[in-house]
This record gives C-alpha cells, sequence and structure tokens, in this order.
C-alpha cells in the first residue's frame, strides 16, 4: 500500500530514501535531512504511518514493509534515490521476546536493501550497527574497535552479521555501504521503542511529568550513551566523507558519553530536586552487563573527523528545556 505525499517525486539521482522513518532516529534523521536538502528531496518510508505528521506530510512518504521485497524495488525504481538509509530494525530487548522475528527482520530486511541497491544502482547505502556486537568476553572499559565480539542477545547476533554483511558487498560488489556502532540514543521527539538503553529516554519523560521512576537497571550500570544531536551530526559527518577516508566497511565505534542511572538522575535533579528514582532490574541487566561501559572511538576520529559536542549535564538540561515546551503545547505530538 502506498500513501501518496504532498510533493512529486526529484529527479533521478537527486532523492533519498529513508526506511524505518518512524523510529526514534529515522523521524529525527527524516527531519534533518529535509531541513538540508527540502522537503520533496527526501522519501520518508515506514511499515506505519508514522502519528508525527511532519514525517508523514511534509514531503513524500511511503508505507512500505522491508521485507516486501517487489515493494522496496516498486520504491527504488519510483524515486532512483542517490542514497538510501535503512534504520528498519527490531530492536535488543524486543527482538529477545521475539527472535525469530528479530532475526528475519533484521537480516533478510538488510539484504534486501543490499540486494536491490547492487541492482538498481543505488550510490549509497547507510546501516547502523550497535554497541549490542560486542558481548560478556569483550573488555568493557574503553572497547575498542577490533576486539572479541561474541554477542549473547539476537540482536547482537543480527547485527554483527549485518556488519560483516556490509563489508562483503562493499569488497564483492562495490557498495558504498557505510555504518556506526550507536551507543544508547537519547532524543526528546520520540517514546521509548524497546532498547536496553531506554530507560535514559524514559527518565526525562518522568521527571518532567512530575513522576518518580522506577528504572529497570542497577543504579551503577554504565553504559556508553549519545544525545540525538551528536547521532544525526555523525551520521552525516560519515555519509559526508570522501569515500577514501572510510577505512572501516564493517562498522566504526562511536562514542559520546558514558554514565549510570545514578549519575542521570543527579543530572535531572540539579534541575528537579524532588524527583526521585527506585531500582528493579529486570532481564535487561543482563543485557546491558554483556555490553561495553565506555567505548574507543578513534578510528572515527582519525579516519573522518568525529567529535561529540554533549556531554551528560549539556544534554540533560536541552532535553529538559524541549519536553517543558512540548508539555506546554500538547497538540505537538510525536
Amino acid at each position: 500500500m502506498s500513501t501518496s505525499s504532498t510533493s512529486a517525486a526529484t529527479p533521478a539521482g537527486d532523492t533519498i530514501l529513508v526506511i524505518g522513518a518512524g523510529g526514534q532516529l529515522g523521524l529525527e534523521l527524516t527531519h534533518e535531512l529535509r531541513q538540508r536538502y527540502g522537503d520533496s528531496n527526501v522519501v520518508a518510508a515506514d511499515v506505519r504511518v508514522p502519528k508525527d505528521a511532519e514525517t508523514a506530510q511534509a514531503g513524500p512518504f511511503e508505507q512500505l514493509d522491508v521485507l516486501d521485497k517487489k515493494r522496496l524495488e516498486e520504491v527504488l525504481r519510483q524515486y532512483r534515490p542517490k542514497q538510501v538509509y535503512h534504520l528498519a530494525a527490531l530492536l535488543s530487548a524486543t527482538a529477545e521476546k521475539n527472535p525469530k522475528f528479530g532475526w528475519q527482520l533484521n537480516m533478510d530486511g538488510l539484504f534486501n536493501v543490499l540486494d536491490a541497491a547492487v541492482d538498481l544502482g543505488v550510490q549509497q547505502v547507510y546501516w547502523p550497527s550497535s554497541i549490542a556486537v560486542f558481548g560478556p568476553d569483550t573488555p568493557r572499559e574503553n572497547t575498542p574497535q577490533l576486539t572479541i565480539m561474541n554477542p549473547n542477545t539476537v540482536y547482537g547476533i543480527s547485527k554483527l552479521a549485518g556488519e560483516q554483511w556490509c563489508e562483503w558487498y562493499f569488497r564483492k560488489h562495490g557498495l558504498d555501504v557505510r555504518s556506526l556502532r550507536y551507543p544508547g540514543l537519547i532524543g526528546y521527539k520520540s517514546l521509548p521503542g524497546g532498547g536496553t538503553t531506554d530507560y535514559a529516554v524514559d527518565i526525562y519523560h518522568k521527571a518532567v511529568a512530575g513522576q518518580n521512576y522506577e528504572c529497570f537497571l542497577s543504579e551503577d550500570t554504565y553504559l556508553p550513551m549519545m544525545y540525538m544531536p551528536d547521532a544525526l551530526k555523525s551520521t552525516l559527518d560519515l555519509m559526508h566523507a570522501p569515500a577514501d577516508q572510510i577505512k572501516i566497511r564493517s562498522s566504526y565505534n562511536l562514542g559520546a558519553m558514558s554514565f549510570s542511572p545514578r549519575e542521570i538522575t543527579a543530572s535531572i535533579q540539579r534541575h528537579i530536586p524532588d524527583f526521585q528514582v527506585t531500582y528493579q532490574p529486570d532481564s535487561r541487566q543482563q543485557i546491558a552487563d554483556s555490553w561495553p561501559a565506555s567505548i574507543d572511538d578513534s578510528r572515527a576520529r582519525q579516519d573522518w573527523g568525529w567529535q561529540p559536542e554533549f556531554d551528560l549535564d549539556k544534554m540533560t538540561a536541552d532535553m529538559l528545556l524541549h519536553l517543558k515546551q512540548q508539555q506546554a503545547e500538547p497538540t505537538t505530538a510525536y
């Protein structure tokens, strides 16, 4: 099923396709790309019509299940994008509850995009990986770019396999595939989507709503995190870098900050002193314990100049500001 847009398709080679445009990263990346290249030049696609009207109506939108290869090829032939950002995936905690579908969506979806890109002449493909590719045998502090991995979640296994396939398509077919291993992503424009690091999104929403928060991780669980503006910046910096600067074709380590639930709570309490957090670790604690506590992203800094802009306190101030603005404007839906 296709949902027609308010904008006509642009000429061949001028469009960008974002698959999974309704997700946490997809919403904000679509908006950023449209600001840079114009609404009509960025095609948003998702299996469901996003609740965010801006994504579905400001520019072209196509309803697309990435597992439907025929439909995917139809969209690619219609818009002939020069770049495809393939973001559709089942995240860590959700994939553990439905492992076979998690594997199918994460792997078959990637194959469909890579094959269609080769067959139909897409110039560049972006596909996100994750710190979930690492496992309990990985060095947790300052985790290196190249190290023991051994992921123990379906999400991590699929991401590690995906990294290897992306590198293979680059070597075998010359496809310009680029990838980043995202840490936990934190943003104010969408609600948590089933990831182990999602507490760091939900905790801000609860604080602004005047509610206390029950955290599903223990108070001293350190995980690498990144504020959404830095995630967008890193993604676009990578995609705009000259091809000869991209030395790693599996996926780059990416870092910005690492903190624990105790530390993010303290950061929020500097703005909202009465905010309280209790701790009730659940199955996501085991996932978190198998992931890095901090990331060595020196290769990204060296190869294409990565540099984050936000630390914990700067992020907290910005998150609370925007969430309070949203609370004061109930007609704004994300």
